[in-house]
């Protein structure tokens, strides 16, 4: 047999599923990716399907194992996944028993403001460095729980199962055998005390959560157990597990206190590593883990935005404005300048700094002169302008200074977009060579494990730029667009009352 020197990583996101099998040198040899239904039963509810989800990460991993050539060489595979998003099956069957709610659902607003205006925020902010939203899991699990019959009392019976989607694939990975998830996931649920590393009793109380539910929580980067022999032809050893943003932070190697990496999928997610102390945020930022390897937990601040990527999916799905993604980058070029337009893309409400679950999208500034391109163009600038909110609130919470940011994620590959958004932070923009960072973090914490990679510091050497955008832009007209767009937001907040 050769040696063991690939990993295999499976990226379970939002809208699909890919496999890719990376080399020792963080080279791709093979990948694969099939996309599955989304189901919106209602509106603002969002729900996925476990056993689509299970048979395409079988199916991809299978066919990436086998497209690499390099099956026998495999050491050990990563997880990384849709974070928030939960699953509750049955441990004698591992039958789920109800679709997963997504990160995106919004159900639970109502049961988030009652505990806001109880005055529970205090709380679950000190503990877990989250906001009351249902954004995190602990609002949905309950909601499960009291919605699915006889759901609440088998699971304080201990019959039934609680994951996010990691902790639901490492299970079928193994067989049933292993009931855990690492420190990252975690961190998401708001039920994990971040300082003391543990599932939090004041919290599993406040949110009706039985403990029996809960997975046993472990390291980013460590082996978790063995898949079942039938599954890939022989066990292999599950060692490395984080949530997408988190892996993305490995993946950007942003291993210092004050990196920062900002991924472009659906959503736009901006971590800031801030070392081994948790920065508490004054400016509605969340304080998280962004990793723990060795049993050295490292924290950073992460900014939240809910539309990214979905609003070019919406030019094309909903407006029909184009028939493909990168269209918007021919598109942004052919005007001048936005001519005043602003998209304020709040379609399931506004992230950070702003968390409102009930704000929506607008589009403002339209007149008669106004174009397609003039829209797509408000799009792409919204987000940017969105990036630099989350960043100027980090900053102002000790974050640091940041002269550059690493980005990653679909919106990442338009050349236009990152030039704006260099112009807009007035920092440098650096890019990868290697633009699938989410799946090469979750394979770095498998090779760390398995020793493939040594150290934080070889995965680091393994980083490569492949693009810089430097700021151009004049600082008159960037306080005149960002001025615009303020007054926009403004507008959109569902607190705004008009002039």
């Amino acid at each position: 047999m050769n040696k063991q020197d690939c990993v295999l990583a499976i990226d379970q996101g939002t809208t699909s599923t890919r496999s890719i099998v990376f080399d020792r040198d963080a080279q791709e040899l093979a990948a694969a990716r099939e996309e599955f239904a989304q189901h919106y039963p209602k509106a603002g509810w969002v729900e996925h399907c476990p056993e689509d989800i299970w048979k395409d990460v079988v199916n991809t991993a299978r066919t990436a194992l086998e497209k690499s050539g390099a099956a026998d060489r495999v050491a050990g595979i990563g997880i990384t996944n849709q974070r928030e998003t939960i699953v509750v099956w049955e441990r004698a069957t591992g039958k789920p028993i109800h679709r997963a709610i997504v990160w995106q659902d919004r159900r639970t607003a109502n049961v988030c403001q009652k505990l806001r205006d109880e005055g529970a925020e205090t709380l679950v902010r000190e503990r877990t460095g989250l906001l009351i939203d249902p954004y995190f899991s602990a609002t949905k699990l309950a909601w499960l729980l009291d919605n699915v019959p006889q759901a609440r009392e088998r699971a304080e019976k201990g019959e039934l199962a609680f994951g996010t989607i990691d902790s639901f694939i490492l299970w079928r990975l193994t067989g049933g055998k292993v009931h855990a998830t690492d420190v990252t996931n975690a961190s998401r649920t708001m039920l994990f005390d971040i300082h003391r590393q543990q599932w939090d009793e004041d919290l599993l109380r406040l949110f009706r959560v039985p403990a029996a539910l809960l997975p046993e929580v472990k390291d980013s980067s460590c082996i978790y157990g063995e898949t079942v022999p039938e599954l890939f032809g022989r066990p292999i050893p599950i060692a490395g597990i984080a949530g997408d943003q988190q892996a993305a932070v490995v993946g950007q190697a942003c291993f210092t206190p004050g990196m920062a990496k900002a991924t472009y999928g659906t959503g736009c997610f901006l971590l800031l590593n801030t070392g081994d102390k948790p920065v508490t945020s004054r400016n509605r930022m969340l304080t998280t883990i962004a990793y723990r390897i060795n049993g050295k937990t490292t924290y950073a601040l992460e900014g939240s935005i809910f539309v990214a990527g979905a609003a070019i999916k919406w030019l094309r799905d909903g407006l029909h404005l184009i028939t493909h993604a990168s269209q918007t980058d021919d598109m942004a070029t052919r005007v001048p300048d936005s001519h005043g337009v602003y998209m304020v893309p709040g379609f399931v409400g506004l992230g950070a700094p702003h968390w409102d679950p009930d704000a929506r999208g607008l589009i403002c500034g339209l007149t008669l002169d106004s174009s397609a391109a003039h829209i797509a163009r408000a799009a792409l600038e919204s987000v940017a302008y969105q990036t630099l909110d989350l960043v100027t609130a980090m900053m102002q919470d000790g974050g640091g200074t940041t002269d550059s940011i690493r980005v990653d994620g679909g919106m990442s590959a338009n050349d236009w977009y990152c030039q704006f958004l260099a112009d807009m932070l007035q920092a440098k923009v650096e890019r990868p060579r290697n633009v699938e960072t989410t799946a090469l973090g979750a394979g770095f914490l498998a090779g760390i494990a398995t020793g493939v990679w040594d150290s934080e510091q070889t995965v680091a050497s393994e980083w490569a730029r492949g693009s810089l955008f430097e700021p151009k832009m004049e600082n008159e007209q960037r306080r005149t667009m960002i001025a615009g767009w303020h007054q926009a937001v403004k507008r959109t907040l569902s607190t705004y009352t008009g002039n």
